[in-house]
């Protein structure tokens, strides 16, 4: 299926000379973001994981969904302070500034396989954050998915991971 057709391009957000790849357009045909779960189902149905780890809030969505098909855990990587437990955090830098992320310390066990998941995979800097917390809580990550991938960032080669992704610009 051609999801790009269902991907709106929002140029100039959330600063100028950035295409945002709105991917609610997609979320709101049930039966194209049925198919693109599906999608990104089949390219890890096979992997050996314990956990999927992913960000908020579009991350939450994939994560959670193909956790659920999994049937492992799931692992919520939120903003910093956001969560009501201790954590483990790591400050990170995205195309257009910097954020932090937390992920509770107890979340991920020494020697787990965790997959990480996210909606769209840029330059890499929101997954680079989530390999250092993973690996902090001695876990492994044997790869990350994505439903987008913007090949022009770089982001896969600077993750030294398998990347998994449907739909590449």
């Amino acid at each position: 299926m051609d999801y790009k057709k269902y991907i709106r391009d929002i140029p100039d957000f959330p600063i100028k000379g950035i295409i945002f790849r709105d991917l609610t357009t997609l979320f709101k045909e049930g039966k194209v973001f049925k198919e693109a779960i599906n999608s990104l189902y089949n390219l890890i149905r096979d992997l050996d994981i314990d956990k999927i780890v992913a960000p908020e809030a579009r991350g939450f969505i994939f994560g959670a969904l193909l956790a659920y098909l999994k049937g492992c855990g799931f692992v919520p990587v939120r903003k910093q302070g956001k969560l009501p437990y201790k954590t483990v955090s790591y400050t990170y830098s995205l195309e257009y500034g910097t954020s932090v992320l937390e992920m509770h310390e107890d979340a991920i066990s020494k020697g787990e396989k965790v997959l990480i998941v996210d909606d769209l995979l840029a330059t890499g800097g929101t997954t680079k954050a989530m390999i250092d917390m993973v690996s902090q809580l001695g876990g492994n990550v044997v790869g990350a998915a994505f439903l987008v991938e913007l090949s022009a960032l770089n982001g896969r080669k600077s993750l030294g991971i398998p990347v998994y992704s449907v739909v590449v610009y």
